[in-house]
C-alpha cells in the first residue's frame, strides 16, 4: 500500500463553547476517493477549511507527501495544489463567471487583464465536465446550483492534485452524477487524491473506496463499501438507527387546493424563467417537482409565494382564490405556508433571535397583543411551545438564529410555517445541507401533514427525497414541465432523462 499523500494528525479545533473537531486523525492516498461523512456539525467542513487554511488547528499536524507543512492561507493550500470547493459559495456576486475564477490567479498579460484566456479556459472545462455556466455573467444572477457549477469550475481551473468536494453533485441529473463519477476515476487513475463529501449514501457507496464518519467532532469509524451498508453509515453518523425512507399511508386526495395554469415568468436575466407551467396538487397528496437546478424552479416558487410576478394570461390559485398578482401576505391569507430555497436569505434573519423569527410572520397577531404592546408571556410560551414541537436544538430563545445548525434553522422554519395551519405548503429544497436525522424529522412533518388533507407541492433537486415523498413526480426543464408521472411508474432512470430534456 503507498504511502498517504496527506496525514491529519490528532487535529483539535475549539470555537467558543465548540470542541469542532476532537483528536481526529484523517489520511489520503494518491489515487483513491476518500469519503468524509457526519451530519451537520460533525466536524467535515471544519475539518476541510483547515487543511485548505482558511482555519489554523489549536492541536495535532499534517503532512503532504511525508512532510510537516502549516497552510496558513487558501493560497498557501492552492500553491501545494490543493483545491477546495465549498459547500457555502466563495463567490464575489457582483462580478462574473470569469472575473470569479480569474481572482487570486496571475494574467498571463502582466497588468492587463485575460479574460478572454479565462473564458476560453473555461469553455473547455464547462465542456469536458458537462457544467456549463456563460463566463460573461454576473453571479448574482445564477441560481443555487449555477453558483456550485463555478465554484467546481474554479477548483478543476488549478490543476488540483488534491482535491475536496462538498456536495459536488447536487446539481446533476443521475446521468450526469454517473459521467461524473466516470471522471473522478479517471482523475484517481491518472494519481489524483479526492475528498468527497456528500450525505447521499448512494453515492457515497458508489464513489467511495474508504468512508470515514465524524459525528460530534470524533471519528466513529472507518470501513470500505464492500464491508457496509447504507443503513449501517447512517447508523454511525447518527448514533441510533434511522429510516431512510420516509414511511407513508395509503393516499386519499381530494380535490384541487393549489391550481397553475398557463404560468411563464421572466427570470433575473431577462428571459423566460417559467414557460406555461400547468400544475394542480389536492388534498392530501405530495406532488414533487425534479429537476436540475437553474430550469425554472426557483422562479415558480417564488411566483406562487407572491415574490414574482407572472406574465398576463398566467393562473395561480388556492381554494379558487386567484392569486397571480397577489403579495406574499395575501398568499398567506389564502392558506399558503411557504418553505423557501435559501433559508437564511428568505426564510429567517440571522440577527434575530430564534423567538423573533418565529413570530416573523403573525406578529401583529392579536393574541400576542395586549394594550397594542406586545404580550411577553404569551410569546415566550408560544414559542417555546413550537421549539419543543419541532425538537429545534438551541440553547435559548433568545439566541441569534445564525447560531444555530442548518438543520435546526429548518425545523425553525418549518415550525413557523406549518403553525399557521396551512391548506397548502410549498416546500423548496426543504432538507438541503441538513443530517440525516433531520431531514427524518422534516419528511415526517411533510407526511403528517398530507395525512391531514393539506396539499404539498415539494421542489428537490434530490432524487432520492422526491422518489421517497411524492404522490405524483412533475420534471422541469428548461422551464417546462416535460413529464408527469405517478410515483408507482416512475423510475430513477427515466426521471433522469427527463431532467436532461430527453422525453419520449
Amino acid at each position: 500500500m503507498s504511502a498517504p499523500l496527506l496525514e491529519m494528525r490528532h487535529i483539535t479545533k475549539h470555537f467558543p463553547g465548540v470542541l469542532a473537531n476532537d483528536d481526529v486523525s484523517f489520511d489520503l492516498r494518491a489515487g483513491e476517493v476518500h469519503t468524509l461523512l457526519g451530519e451537520n456539525g460533525a466536524g467535515k467542513s471544519t475539518l476541510m477549511k483547515i487543511l485548505f487554511g482558511l482555519y489554523r488547528p489549536d492541536g495535532g499536524e499534517i503532512r503532504l507527501r511525508g512532510e510537516p507543512v502549516e497552510i496558513t492561507s487558501p493560497n498557501d493550500a492552492i500553491e501545494r495544489h490543493i483545491g477546495m470547493v465549498h459547500q457555502h459559495f466563495m463567490l464575489v456576486p457582483t462580478l462574473t463567471v470569469a472575473e470569479n475564477v480569474a481572482l487570486g490567479l496571475k494574467s498571463s498579460k502582466g497588468p492587463l487583464t485575460d479574460l478572454d484566456v479565462v473564458s476560453a479556459r473555461m469553455t473547455e472545462i464547462s465542456e469536458q465536465y458537462g457544467l456549463s455556466v456563460d463566463p460573461s455573467i454576473e453571479v448574482w444572477k445564477l441560481s443555487v446550483g449555477e453558483r456550485q457549477r463555478v465554484e467546481i469550475i474554479k477548483a478543476m481551473y488549478r490543476d488540483a492534485e488534491l482535491l475536496v468536494l462538498d456536495e459536488p453533485t447536487a446539481v446533476l441529473t443521475p446521468q450526469e452524477v454517473d459521467d461524473l463519477f466516470v471522471i473522478l476515476r479517471q482523475m484517481t487513475a491518472s494519481g489524483q487524491a479526492i475528498i468527497f463529501i456528500s450525505h447521499k449514501l448512494r453515492e457515497v457507496m458508489d464513489l467511495s473506496d474508504r468512508i470515514t464518519v465524524l459525528r460530534n467532532g470524533a471519528v466513529t469509524g472507518q470501513t470500505v463499501p464492500a464491508e457496509t451498508s447504507r443503513q449501517e453509515l447512517a447508523r454511525m453518523m447518527v448514533g441510533r438507527e434511522v429510516s431512510l425512507a420516509p414511511e407513508k399511508p395509503p393516499m386519499s386526495p381530494g380535490r384541487p387546493r393549489l391550481t397553475i395554469q398557463n404560468l411563464t415568468v421572466t427570470g433575473d436575466r431577462g428571459t423566460v424563467a417559467v414557460n406555461g407551467v400547468d400544475l394542480e396538487v389536492r388534498a392530501g397528496e405530495i406532488v414533487g417537482i425534479a429537476g436540475v437546478s437553474g430550469n425554472g424552479q426557483r422562479e415558480l416558487a417564488e411566483t406562487v409565494a407572491g415574490l414574482r410576478p407572472a406574465e398576463p394570461g398566467s393562473v395561480v390559485a388556492i381554494d379558487d382564490v386567484d392569486l397571480t398578482t397577489a403579495d406574499p401576505a395575501s398568499s398567506r391569507a389564502a392558506g399558503l405556508a411557504y418553505v423557501p430555497e435559501e433559508r437564511m436569505r428568505d426564510g429567517a434573519i440571522g440577527e434575530f433571535e430564534v423567538s423573533e423569527n418565529l413570530l416573523l410572520i403573525n406578529h401583529s397577531d392579536p393574541a400576542f397583543l395586549r394594550g397594542g404592546l406586545f404580550n411577553f408571556d404569551r410569546i415566550r410560551t408560544h414559542c417555546q411551545r413550537l421549539v419543543d414541537a419541532f425538537s429545534v436544538k438551541t440553547p435559548t430563545l433568545q439566541t441569534p438564529t445564525r447560531s444555530l445548525s442548518g438543520g435546526n434553522i429548518q425545523k425553525l422554519i418549518m415550525a413557523r410555517e406549518l403553525d399557521s395551519d396551512p391548506t397548502v405548503i410549498l416546500a423548496a429544497q426543504p432538507t438541503r445541507g441538513v443530517d440525516i436525522g433531520a431531514a427524518e424529522y422534516i419528511h415526517g412533518q411533510l407526511i403528517e401533514q398530507r395525512s391531514d388533507g393539506v396539499a404539498i407541492l415539494v421542489i428537490s433537486e434530490d432524487l432520492d427525497e422526491i422518489l421517497g415523498l411524492a404522490d405524483r413526480i412533475a420534471v422541469m426543464y428548461e422551464g417546462r414541465v416535460v413529464q408527469m408521472v405517478d410515483r408507482a411508474d416512475a423510475t430513477r432512470e427515466g426521471l433522469g432523462l427527463a431532467m436532461a430534456g430527453v422525453v419520449d
